[in-house]
């Protein structure tokens, strides 16, 4: 799958989805640290890639936006290290593939995750 990484998510938890044979962009490694978020969805959704993010605004873009692209994954968990990051993100992609390749907004918690259809009403 093709990812586009927000300046939140660890060069740690890219590396191990790159040797999982992900395609993983992340902003900081283009030079844009500063993109605002509008333009990450534009991004993401011109480069057909999935967002990763812990950035609650994406959540309001994407309802405002209504669009059915990009697929996002947000992380709402206590601990943000690579080391708990990284098995849940890929228990997520492997359980929720088909939802992110036809279009979903996926919260990531602690306990669980939550799925909801792109575009969001």
């Amino acid at each position: 799958m093709n990812f586009l990484a927000d300046m939140g998510v660890s060069m740690t938890t890219v590396s191990a989805l790159r040797r999982a044979g992900h395609s993983v962009t992340h902003l900081r490694e283009q030079g844009l640290m500063r993109m605002e978020d509008p333009d990450i969805v534009t991004k993401a959704r011109t480069e057909g890639r999935i967002v990763l993010t812990f950035d609650l605004d994406f959540g309001e873009i994407m309802a405002l936006a209504g669009h059915a692209s990009p697929s996002v994954i947000l992380f709402r968990m206590r601990n943000q290290t690579p080391m708990v990051v990284t098995p849940r993100l890929v228990q997520v992609i492997e359980e929720c593939q088909a939802h992110l390749v036809a279009g979903a907004f996926v919260t990531v918690e602690d306990h669980g995750y939550r799925v909801r259809r792109l575009p969001i009403s």
